[in-house]
């Protein structure tokens, strides 16, 4: 990575209406995610890992659950400078909050201003990947751009979902244009069927991020929103570059899981990354030991797996069971368990999400559904098999068919 002076914002703030009952209570990037890790701390463990060494997190919305995560768990020892630190809104430019994430870096100037570096690695907070950003900056710097975008490459079919870049047809480098969820883009030059999607990840010049930004905020028909306004003013200008993923070499990567990126702003994605994690030879491994994803260790014991007390075997397939977990004569097929949750006397539960602290009960069953933290299901209750009843008992269920409970609640 270049010997230039690095600065990494991770913008945190915004609502995640989307994943809703999840984030009633907590931020999108606080939500508990495979087990024992936080959604942030994808993003902050690839900084870390890329060698960045000073970073600030922009929170907003319900915030407390996730200053407490990155204060407990992303404490970096200070020397030279180093520091994983939280910025809440502070309202310097008036009784507001942010209005959108280039309004987020335009209200926290002054930590550019303090630290003074020459490029700005700004990422997402809800996403789930691994990437070596000190590449990325390599490619920036040697674009000779303001701003470069990373970009994943993504079947033309699902262009109406992304942030489409189109390129320069003299320099592939460079964008042309930017394009929102785009019906009939055109497809790249070396893979007609596919496009070049936004990730939400961006590295700018410093002193080109600050003229962006306040060039934004003076614009009265901006959401000032990053990929929506600020990187198409730098297209518009010339001043813009992609990144495209494939070009990343992550150590320990494996051919299953290299190229690996999924948003998880939606329950469907949530779900469905959950699902990439527990296969033998897995979408994404959390395994990599050589790119570890980093989160507050736990002071628990191991997961144990016993006879219930009626000598009942049990069985765990294709399932990551965490820390403090005690899985009694049940079974537990194609699911994620979180920290400290119990399963006993016969349960089974199949392809579900827990968080901490679930208890189910004996005889109880539950299927393709997620439970937030500190749920009891009581023996013999259903979650996931009648979507009248859980409907009927106030659980969010998605079109798909999956049940989400809300935290701190008991099934009868």
């Amino acid at each position: 990575m270049s010997s230039k002076k690095i600065f990494g914002i991770v913008l945190a703030g915004g609502e995640g209406k989307r994943l809703m009952p999840l984030t009633a209570d907590r931020a999108k990037p606080a939500v508990p995610f495979g087990g024992g890790y936080r959604l942030i701390d994808f993003a902050l463990s690839n900084l870390i890992n890329s060698g960045l060494r000073q970073v600030v997190v922009l929170t907003q919305y319900k915030s407390h659950s996730l200053d407490r995560h990155v204060s407990q768990t992303w404490r970096l020892s200070g020397i030279l400078g180093s520091y994983v630190a939280s910025v809440p809104a502070q309202q310097r430019l008036g009784k507001r909050w942010f209005s959108g994430s280039a309004d987020a870096i335009m209200q926290s100037l002054n930590l550019l201003r303090d630290e003074q570096p020459d490029i700005v690695v700004v990422v997402g907070a809800d996403h789930v990947y691994r990437m070596d950003f000190g590449q990325m900056i390599d490619a920036h710097i040697a674009s000779g751009a303001g701003a470069t975008v990373a970009a994943i490459r993504q079947p033309i079919s699902t262009s109406d979902q992304f942030g489409v870049i189109e390129v320069s047809d003299d320099d592939p480098t460079r964008i042309k244009a930017f394009l929102e969820k785009p019906k009939n883009p055109p497809g790249l030059a070396d893979a007609p069927d596919e496009i070049l999607a936004s990730m939400g990840n961006y590295v700018f010049d410093a002193d080109k991020l600050i003229e962006g930004v306040l060039r934004d905020g003076q614009n009265p028909d901006s959401d000032h929103d990053m990929g929506g306004d600020l990187i198409p003013d730098f297209v518009s200008r010339g001043d813009a570059a992609v990144y495209d993923f494939k070009n990343n070499e992550v150590p320990g990567s494996t051919d299953r899981d290299r190229y690996y990126w999924r948003d998880v702003g939606t329950i469907e994605s949530f779900f469905d990354a959950h699902q990439d994690l527990i296969s033998t030879l897995p979408v994404f491994n959390l395994y990599n030991r050589k790119w570890p994803i980093f989160s507050q260790q736990l002071n628990s014991p191991p997961a144990k797996f016993v006879r219930d007390s009626e000598g009942r075997l049990g069985e765990v397939v294709d399932s990551i069971v965490s820390l403090g977990c005690v899985v009694s004569g049940s079974s537990v097929v194609r699911s994620v368990v979180g920290p400290w949750s119990t399963i006993t006397g016969g349960a089974k539960v199949t392809d579900t999400v827990a968080f901490e602290r679930v208890r189910i009960g004996a005889g109880a069953v539950v299927a393709k559904a997620i439970l937030d933290k500190d749920i009891v299901i009581c023996p013999g209750a259903t979650v996931g098999v009648d979507p009248e009843l859980d409907r009927s008992r106030g659980f969010t269920v998605t079109d798909s068919g999956i049940t989400i409970v809300g935290k701190g609640t008991t099934v009868n």
